[in-house]
């Protein structure tokens, strides 16, 4: 995204504040008016004390009452200037932001999956703030700045026009100096807003993993990795500050030659009469007025650079293209029996390489099926696929003989519950977590499901109980406390179907033994997929699909496929068979 584009994208977010646009460049006028004017005053007075005792201070005293009116009037308007721009900008970086947040939520998990977290994170909130610093020196100084010239050239013109001429001709030169350090400035910072967000990332994944890289004596490496990625950082941001500050020295430098030309014409005019003194002094005071906003515009062109490229970032995101949108006859699935159907599905998440091809799969309402095989032969693939985390290449998935893609997701996943072996736990007090799929359960709701599986015990043990709060991540509970409760989240719920992968993988023997009782009882009547690598877990299920490759290469319940002594059974003894 170039930089016009990004441009665009700004203004459109911005037109829908032309209101409060429209009262910053009404105050801003009367601000730069009210600026100008002052001089002719001060000129005014000059004139008036010029001669040797004719100075005339019954006129003086008027004009210095006008000046205090004029500086009051022009404090007011620039005060409500900056309340509006205030309002703009932060009502802008507002909308950027929802409309970044909402579109996460609609971006397919292969995004998420794809791309750091660190990065996403960086975009949505430092570059948002960058973008919004950017912006408000925008509104603040390139408005007042713009009709600064443009006033100070009438007024100028007003006075005498031979020495307007003067500066109008040294103008260009001025911009070109300012234009060809702006184009160099972008490429920098948007090449420093990357690698700040690149970094953002490693440090979000070294926070949550410290623990792997201690243990694996991973500290060396991993401060190596950080210095290259600092020692980019360093180089893109000195670069970028290197060429902006550039800006500002070469433009007064510019800016001085305008004043001394003025200077030296002026006073040509003044020697042979043509102006007063005063006119002088006034037409000395405009050179500086009008060449004092092309430094704060160099300025905030640099400001806006970064802005720009951070900005870019951010639309980046926000145009990412969504997960495919529901049907516009997308029904509500209710009343579900709970008979799954998959028929010749094909998945990869990789189109040249191939994961899933022609699987096939009849679930009667009730059923338990269990899935197990070796790692990466499909199985949380299946998961996603049944969740519709992801779409199926070709073939269909429905539910009681609805194809999933014709119901609403919100409807189908509300009819599942999940139990994974990553727990997933939000920030807030145990009560919300555990109340996350059913917010109006009551107290004795919540803390039945508690018990059944059986977290109530360690929760009555926490500082506040049910009232603990927790970080995102569970903060000090245990890997086995944190999937009870989200066992308990599911028990509270107790939807039409289950999906639980590893559901108990972090828990000790003796509670998975009560909680696999608990899970019969809460999946008797309810369609069950099991995934499991401990196959002691599920050896009562109705059906056990044996996956490998992305294929079904064998199917029955445990005993038959026992007797088959096929795959299943070699995984089956590799874990039972008694040691020589």
């Amino acid at each position: 995204m170039n930089q016009k584009e990004t441009m665009i994208k700004v203004l459109r977010y911005i037109k829908k504040y032309w209101l409060f646009v429209g009262f910053s460049l009404i105050f801003a006028a009367i601000t730069v008016v009210c600026t100008l004017y002052v001089p002719i005053l001060t000129g005014d007075a000059i004139d008036l004390i010029i001669k040797e005792k004719k100075v005339d201070f019954i006129g003086i005293g008027e004009i210095l009452k006008q000046i205090g009116i004029i500086v009051a009037i022009t404090g007011i308007a620039q005060w409500i200037m900056n309340i509006c721009n205030n309002h703009i900008t932060y009502r802008v970086v507002e909308d950027v932001r929802q409309e970044a947040i909402r579109k996460l939520q609609k971006l397919p998990l292969k995004y998420i999956d794809g791309h750091s977290q660190g990065d996403v994170v960086s975009r949505v909130i430092a570059d948002v703030d960058q973008f919004a610093d950017g912006l408000l020196m925008g509104f603040s100084q390139l408005f007042t700045g713009v009709i600064t010239i443009l006033g100070t050239l009438l007024f100028m013109l007003s006075i005498h026009g031979g020495i307007t001429i003067v500066v109008v001709v040294m103008t260009p030169l001025s911009l070109f100096v300012a234009a060809f350090i702006a184009k160099r400035t972008y490429t920098m910072f948007r090449l420093q807003s990357e690698t700040r967000g690149e970094q953002t990332a490693f440090v979000d994944e070294m926070i949550g993993n410290e623990k792997v890289v201690q243990a694996y004596n991973r500290t060396e490496k991993e401060l190596e990795r950080f210095d290259e990625i600092n020692e980019r950082l360093k180089k893109y941001s000195t670069r970028a500050i290197f060429y902006s500050a550039l800006t500002n020295p070469c433009t007064r430098f510019v800016n001085n030659l305008v004043y001394t030309a003025v200077g030296i014409v002026g006073a040509f005019f003044a020697v042979s009469g043509r102006i007063t003194v005063g006119q002088l002094s006034c037409f000395l005071s405009y050179a500086n007025q009008y060449t004092k906003p092309f430094n704060e515009i160099s300025g905030v062109i640099t400001e806006l650079q970064n802005a720009l490229a951070c900005a870019g970032r951010v639309f980046e995101l926000i145009e990412e293209t969504p997960q495919l949108p529901e049907d516009k006859g997308a029904v509500e699935l209710s009343n579900v029996k709970g008979r799954v159907d998959l028929e010749q599905v094909y998945f990869s998440y990789n189109p040249q390489q191939k994961l899933i091809e022609n699987f096939n799969l009849s679930v009667q309402p009730g059923q338990r099926i269990a899935i197990v095989g070796p790692t990466g032969c499909g199985k949380t693939t299946i998961i996603n696929l049944l969740m519709r985390f992801y779409d199926v290449n070709n073939g269909t998935i429905s539910v009681d003989g609805e194809d999933i893609r014709h119901l609403t997701r919100r409807s189908l996943r509300t009819n599942y519950g999940m139990v994974l072996q990553e727990t997933w736990l939000k920030s807030g007090t145990i009560r919300e977590n555990i109340c996350m799929g059913k917010p109006d359960a009551s107290e004795e709701e919540m803390i039945q499901a508690s018990k059944a599986s059986h977290a109530h015990s360690f929760i009555k043990r926490l500082p506040h109980g049910y009232d603990t709060v927790i970080s995102e991540d569970g903060g000090s509970l245990s890997q086995g406390q944190k999937q009870l409760l989200c066992i308990a989240r599911v028990m509270l719920c107790l939807p039409p179907m289950l999906i639980l992968d590893e559901a108990t993988s972090s828990i000790d023997t003796r509670t998975e033994i009560k909680i696999q009782n608990a899970f019969a009882r809460m999946m008797k009547g309810r369609t069950s997929f099991i995934v499991a690598h401990r196959l002691s877990t599920i050896r009562e299920a109705d059906v056990i699909l044996v996956m490998k490759d992305g294929s079904i290469i064998e199917q029955g319940n445990h005993e038959t496929l026992l007797k088959a002594k096929g795959f299943y059974a070699d995984l089956y003894n590799s874990q039972f068979a008694p040691v020589s």
